[in-house]
């Protein structure tokens, strides 16, 4: 056999090696995804709301009950529900939310670009700084600057994000009036500006006003501090150990022997080892700011995913809860595959 033979062979075999992995991998996102939505399923069956009662009031007459029951299909058996329940979802119908009498649907299309915008700038700050502060502590472990970033750690994990964000509107807002406090917009902005996208940062630039866009970041900055901050926290305390456990290593020791300098050391060879294990760091940081923006939002009245959430938990809105939850755990199953096949890229140790 000729060594082209032999080449095309050996081509032949990784890339079916490379779709069978694949293919287990769209096999295994797909049953996950499945799962969810069983989960989502039986968790609105064992939910202690009767939606039939809820839709008819608790004076209704028998008749008007089982009528409901039978337009909403609980008078079905459970199999035959949970298929009615694919076939409304393959169509985006999530049913109708009590609270703002609208499809669901059309909620969360409202309101989640107000969690994405507030999550994705919260983690290009906090995975900055975190990553930042990470290689620092690592650079000199014991030093000033390594008990910085553990104190900082500390600080994230252990203070209540509701009253960091209290504490934040108390000293910012009302005292100093560095931030434009509680929403998104002064009320003059938002009635007059076009809001296309729902991100309103990116539709107040696409604006061209300077007051606008002013107004937009003073909103904006402190609620992303308080999220960057629990974020920078995760990050620098599970990198910083990483780090330190990869500078044991002998191939570090093999690089001192040989007279490379510390920040060398670390940025040339130890890190890109950690790359995959920072991927997942920073994917799990980013669907826990997703999932986790509950209190933020809240506080600062940010009419986000969370506060949609709340408020829709208080009034007993399970479609509401429900449609949140799917796209919540969604979001959560997606961003998890995708950093799995990011670290298969950039460690081929984990291949």
């Amino acid at each position: 056999m000729s060594n082209i033979d032999k080449s095309a062979g050996a081509m032949r075999r990784l890339w079916i090696g490379r779709s069978q992995h694949l293919a287990s991998g769209l096999i295994s996102l797909a049953l996950t995804l499945f799962g969810l939505l069983v989960f989502t399923f039986l968790l609105s069956r064992a939910a202690p709301i009767d939606p039939a009662l809820q839709l008819v009031g608790d004076h209704a007459s028998e008749e008007t009950y089982q009528q409901a029951r039978h337009e909403l299909g609980l008078d079905e058996s459970l199999p035959m529900q949970f298929l009615h329940y694919l076939g409304r979802l393959t169509h985006g119908d999530l049913g109708m939310s009590q609270l703002s009498q609208q499809p669901v649907l059309n909620d969360l299309m409202r309101t989640f670009p107000a969690t994405i915008e507030l999550a994705t700038c919260a983690m290009f700050f906090g995975a900055f700084f975190g990553i930042l502060f990470a290689i620092l502590a690592v650079y000199k472990p014991g030093s000033w600057l390594d008990q910085l970033a553990r104190f900082i750690s500390l600080l994230g994990y252990s203070v209540p994000v509701f009253w960091l964000g209290l504490l934040g509107l108390l000293l910012f807002y009302a005292t100093l009036h560095w931030s434009a406090g509680p929403g998104r917009l002064d009320d003059i902005y938002t009635y007059t500006m076009t809001q296309d996208s729902g991100f309103v940062l990116l539709d107040a630039f696409r604006s061209g006003d300077i007051n606008i866009i002013k107004n937009a970041i003073a909103h904006l900055w402190l609620p992303v501090a308080v999220l960057a901050l629990l974020s920078m926290a995760s990050i620098t305390r599970l990198l910083r150990a990483v780090m330190l456990e990869e500078s044991n290593k002998e191939y570090v020791i093999l690089a001192q022997a040989k007279g490379a300098g510390r920040l060398r050391i670390l940025l040339v060879h130890v890190f890109p080892n950690v790359l995959g294990t920072l991927i997942t760091i920073l994917a799990l940081s980013y669907t826990g700011l997703l999932e986790g923006a509950v209190l933020t939002e809240t506080v600062f009245a940010w009419p986000g995913l969370g506060r949609y959430l709340t408020s829709a938990l208080f009034a007993s809105d399970t479609a509401a809860v429900l449609g949140a939850t799917l796209l919540i755990g969604t979001c959560f199953v997606l961003l998890n595959a995708l950093a799995d096949i990011l670290t298969k890229w950039v460690d081929p140790r984990t291949r």
